[in-house]
This record gives C-alpha cells, sequence and structure tokens, in this order.
C-alpha cells in the first residue's frame, strides 16, 4: 500500500562528504535514506498517527518530527532512537532543529508555536501566539535569537525571542503553501497559489515573484541562485530562471500533485515527493557521473544540461 509523500527534507554536506534525506507521509514511518542515491538507512518507529512535518539536522546526526498524535518526537539519526517526544495540545504540523540541536521549535493546528529544550522535553520553554489558524511552516534563523512562520492566515512573521515578540510581518493574499530557508542562503522561498516569490530573510523585502501553470504546494532555490524547482497539482516539476521566470525544464513523472521538493545542498539533484506514494531524484546536469548516475548513458545527451528522465522512484 502506498501513502502519499507530504515532507521531504535533505541535510547539509556532512563530515564524511555525505548527506541524507527524511520523508514522511500519512503511514506515521518517517524514513531516512542516503541523499545521493536515495538508498534506505532506517526508519524511525513510534508515532501513532500520520506524519505532517519533518526536519533534520545540518549535519545529519538528528532528526525531528511532527504528527497527528499530537507529539513532536526528536531521534538520533544514527541509531534510529527516540532521544526526546514533546507533547502538545493538537496536531503538530511544523517542526524545526536549531543549529545547536539543542532546541526544537514546533507548529500546531491550533496557531501555537512552541520551543522545546530537547534535554528537558516535558514543558516547552517558550510559546508564541499571533497567528489565526493552523501553523503552515516555522523556521530558526541562524543564530537561534530568531524564526520565521507561515500560517493559514495568509501571513508570514518574524519572531525575536530574545523581546518575545512578534518584529515584522508580510501578507498574502492566497493562501500560502509552503516556506524554505537554508542557513547558508538568505533568502526565503514562498509558495501561494500559482506564485514562487522570493524575499530577503532580514527584511522581508520582495526580491523576485514569478508565476506558474498551477498551483505549487512547494519551491526550493538552487545553491546558486539562478533558478529554483517547483512542483504542485498539475504533477509536473518545473525548473525555473530566476532573472527571467522562463521555464527551463519540466517533467511530468509523478502520478499525483507534488507535494514537496527539496534541492540536495551540493546542487546535483533534487527530490520530489508526491500524492502517488512515491519519491522521485532527479539530476540537475543530465550526463555527470554522480550518486545513482555513476555510469550515465550519453546517448541522448546534447548538452552540458539537458532535460532528464534520470529519476529514482522510492515508495
Amino acid at each position: 500500500k502506498q501513502w502519499y509523500q507530504r515532507r521531504v527534507r535533505v541535510s547539509d554536506i556532512t563530515d564524511d562528504l555525505s548527506y541524507y534525506l527524511i520523508s514522511a507521509s500519512k503511514d506515521g514511518k518517517p524514513q531516512l535514506r542516503e541523499g545521493g542515491t536515495g538508498d534506505w538507512l532506517g526508519t524511525f518507529e513510534g508515532h501513532k498517527g500520520a506524519i505532517w512535518a519533518v526536519d533534520i539536522s545540518y549535519n545529519g546526526t538528528r532528526a525531528a518530527t511532527g504528527a497527528a498524535d499530537f507529539t513532536s518526537n526528536y531521534w538520533d539519526a544514527e541509531s534510529g532512537d527516540c532521544l526526546a517526544s514533546c507533547t502538545h495540545s493538537h496536531i503538530v504540523k511544523s517542526v524545526s532543529i536549531n543549529r545547536d540541536t539543542n532546541l526544537l521549535l514546533t507548529g500546531t493546528s491550533k496557531s501555537v508555536l512552541s520551543i522545546f529544550d530537547v534535554r528537558h522535553p516535558q514543558k516547552s520553554i517558550e510559546e508564541y501566539t499571533g497567528h489565526n489558524g493552523s501553523i503552515k511552516g516555522s523556521k530558526f534563523l541562524g543564530n537561534d535569537n530568531y524564526f520565521i512562520s507561515t500560517g493559514e492566515d495568509k501571513l508570514m512573521k518574524m519572531w525575536d525571542r530574545r523581546a518575545k515578540k512578534e518584529l515584522k510581518q508580510q501578507s498574502f493574499d492566497q493562501a500560502i503553501n509552503s516556506m524554505v530557508l537554508k542557513d547558508d542562503v538568505k533568502v526565503v522561498t514562498v509558495t501561494y497559489g500559482n506564485n514562487v516569490a522570493l524575499y530577503d530573510v532580514t527584511t522581508f523585502d520582495l526580491l523576485r515573484t514569478h508565476n506558474l501553470p498551477c498551483v505549487v504546494n512547494s519551491a526550493s532555490l538552487h545553491l546558486d541562485q539562478r533558478y529554483f524547482v517547483c512542483g504542485g497539482e498539475d504533477m509536473y516539476v518545473y525548473k525555473v530562471s530566476i532573472e527571467t521566470g522562463r521555464v527551463l525544464e519540466s517533467y511530468k513523472k509523478h502520478f499525483g500533485p507534488v507535494h514537496c521538493i527539496r534541492y540536495s545542498p551540493d546542487g546535483e539533484l533534487y527530490a520530489s515527493g508526491s500524492e502517488d506514494g512515491t519519491i522521485r531524484l532527479w539530476q540537475n546536469c543530465v550526463g555527470k557521473t554522480y550518486g545513482l548516475w555513476q555510469r550515465p548513458d550519453l546517448s541522448n545527451v546534447h548538452n552540458n544540461c539537458s532535460p532528464s528522465n534520470h529519476d529514482f522512484v522510492m515508495s
């Protein structure tokens, strides 16, 4: 039986020069995989409901999950052991691990943002309210003194932990579907309606916005910030020029809407998760020897970055 893939997250490049991918779906069993090949490494067992959110630490040693069983769990990604379980009053819709891997930021379906010290997870150490409706996403900023959240109320907010208050907000005219922020890229990528928008993470100034042919559920910025990939309700995966908004490549290999998409930390591939119950790995620049493509078939390659059918399906 297949369960649609709701979330995909990718670690940074670790000390052993690899990186890891964590995914989650309705079956309540998030999985850890080797990022470059998709090889299965383990399954985190313990939740009693569908998984709504996942995160993995920058160094790939810790993972976090948020679920419909009103808990967020903090895991040792190497052993699979649950190191901490944080209880909430409602479904957990977002999770974020801080840089020092000692704090967990969560958001619930009833608009509460909480911060837990994973060494003492019995009770949150901070709580914030200000959104109306469910939290859609949350993410620590680099030094952990600030974090960003998005909600069902069509608002993106920045919070100051030291002052314990909201600093600024950005409103949207349609529901926010996703928000992605990487520590090494000071740009936050937001999808809403048919749009992908890029904002300066410090000022919330709009940098670029582009309109796509369908409702966009997720987008991910390439590390060189020249293009992004996105996917949504029409089942296509798009690669788009940030400068011009032109669709550079598009593929339709999924058999259901694309719910999540993420670039690898080195920009060599991206992963897409779909309602069809699969994750596909796509080579960013076809013909390059990398990961699954150790022996690429170059017979159909006409340039350095031709559209690629080199994908890998994981159920």
